[in-house]
This record gives structure tokens, sequence and C-alpha cells, in this order.
């Protein structure tokens, strides 16, 4: 993993576009685990990667925002510029354009009918872009790939969190009727970290680094991640979605969160509260 600091990013920045040489750099944080954010100026932002996971993003999001954005009801990142590697820093990074707003946290959106119901708006508007055909890069996870990471993970959270009702929920959604209908946009990281909200409202989706095209079962984690019981009975019923959909996203919410849970739990009381409110609303059968 590269050491990212302030040098580096200004002397990235200042000789990859010298436009940009006079503005000032603020670092964010706490910033993404996939990225480290920097403010440019007034209207932009600086994403550098912090691993090789995350190296692809700012070539997808430069190719692919730009035609969904006019389609799509709440913001979403917009690519300026891709910078290259240099001094030391071996992966492309990203300049885009500035969005205001805070993380939308439980507390501030978990009860809102108002919200869940235009989050389906967003999903249901991006489900209904023309999706380019399937290919290598492109193409969601299947729920599946995930099954020896996830029961390794059930293993050894099981004084955590109840095994057994885990294992029941990971044994049905992967029994689940697949996605059979053509495949359709995803966001692929759809949760809470990833929407931004400014006075009180939602107002953007951002870290496309997961955009693909497949079963939109994935993007249902954000119920589990942001919503109330309530709530997630309102964005179940705007989204109009099925029984083994909502199962497969149930799946997917738990996978997720073990994962996020297993990683960083121990380091971060943020995450393991986080993560653990989304596993256990996973598991929670309704609505």
């Amino acid at each position: 993993m590269p050491l990212i600091d302030d040098k580096l990013a200004r002397r990235l920045v200042d000789t990859q576009f010298p436009q940009w040489a006079g503005l000032p750099l603020e670092l964010l944080d706490p910033a993404g685990s996939d990225h480290v954010i920097y403010r440019l100026g007034e209207k932009l932002s600086v994403r550098l990667p912090r691993h090789d996971g995350a190296i692809g993003q700012a070539a997808k999001e430069a190719a692919w925002l730009p035609r969904l954005a006019p389609h799509l009801p709440l913001a979403v990142p917009a690519p300026v510029a891709v910078g290259e590697p240099a001094f030391g820093y071996p992966w492309p990074w990203a300049v885009s354009r500035w969005l205001a707003g805070e993380v939308a946290t439980v507390e501030t959106l978990g009860d809102s009918a108002e919200a869940a119901v235009e989050l389906a708006a967003f999903l249901t508007a991006l489900q209904r872009l023309t999706p380019v055909p399937p290919r290598a890069g492109l193409r969601t996870e299947p729920l599946s790939g995930r099954d020896r990471d996830t029961r390794a993970a059930i293993a050894a959270t099981g004084g955590v969190f109840d095994a057994a009702a885990m294992t029941a929920l990971w044994d049905a959604a992967l029994a689940a009727p697949a996605w059979d209908r053509p495949p359709v946009w995803v966001h692929g990281d759809f949760h809470t970290g990833n929407l931004l909200v400014d006075g009180g409202r939602l107002s953007a989706v951002i870290d496309f680094g997961g955009l693909a095209v497949g079963d939109p079962a994935c993007d249902l984690m954000i119920a589990f991640t942001l919503m109330s019981p309530g709530s997630r009975a309102v964005f179940r019923a705007a989204l109009g979605v099925d029984d083994a959909t909502w199962l497969r996203g149930r799946g997917w919410a738990l996978a997720t969160g073990l994962n996020a849970y297993t990683a960083y739990a121990a380091t971060s009381p943020r995450v393991a509260a986080q993560t653990a409110r989304q596993i256990t609303a996973a598991l929670d059968p309704s609505p």
C-alpha cells in the first residue's frame, strides 16, 4: 500500500494539472476505506486509491457516469480528469466536481419514509437505463461467489451474532431463485456511507467503483444499512421487490456486513456498530 500524504497529493496535482496548482488541498478525515480524499479548492475533489482493489474506479466513473447522470434523480460524481501514476504512486487517480453534503446516517434518515421513496426512485431510474452487454469488469459477482468467506465469517462471529440464524439465512439466500430477467445497472456498493445529505435531504450518491450490470439484489443492501423496519417496508413497496430478490438482498447484506465486521470491527468502533446493525437487520425476516 503506497504512502499517500499531502506532499504527494500536491505534487500530483501541480505537475499533471497546473491549472489547479494554486488551489488549496484539504484532507478529508475520515475518508473511505478505498480512497484518500482531498478537497481541491471550492469546486473539486481528488481521490487517490489506497489499494489495488480500487484502481479501476477512476476510469470506470469517467467512462460511465457522464452517460448515466442525466437520467438519475440524485446527483452523482462528475469526473473532471483522470491522473496518471507518478512520484512512486502506482495507480490512476481522479479529480471530480465537489459534492456538498454530509454522509447519511441512521440518525438522520433511518426513519424517513421520504428518503426510502427517493432511494427506490434512484434505483428504479438506474435499472431502467439500457445496460451495455455484459462483459468482463461490468458484470456483478454472483452471491455464491461469497459462500466460502461468508461461512468462515459466520463461524468467526458466532460468539457475537446468532450463528444458526446467519447460516439459515445464508442457505436460504443461496437457494433462492436466481434473477432470470435481463441484467440491469447496479451501483454495487449501495450503503449509507455512499449517500450524501445536504440541508436535511438526500442530495447525492457517490462511490461507483462497484458499478456493474446484473442482479439488482446487491443494491438492496441500503435497506439494511440505513433504514428502520418501517422505512424498509416503504422502500420495498416503492421498488416493487419480489420475495426471491428480497431474500437474495438479505443475503448480500449479511455477506457484506460480515466481511466489514471481521475486517474492521476490532479497530473501528464506528464500523463495528454500523455492521452489527446491518447484520441484525438482515436477519429480520420483515417486511
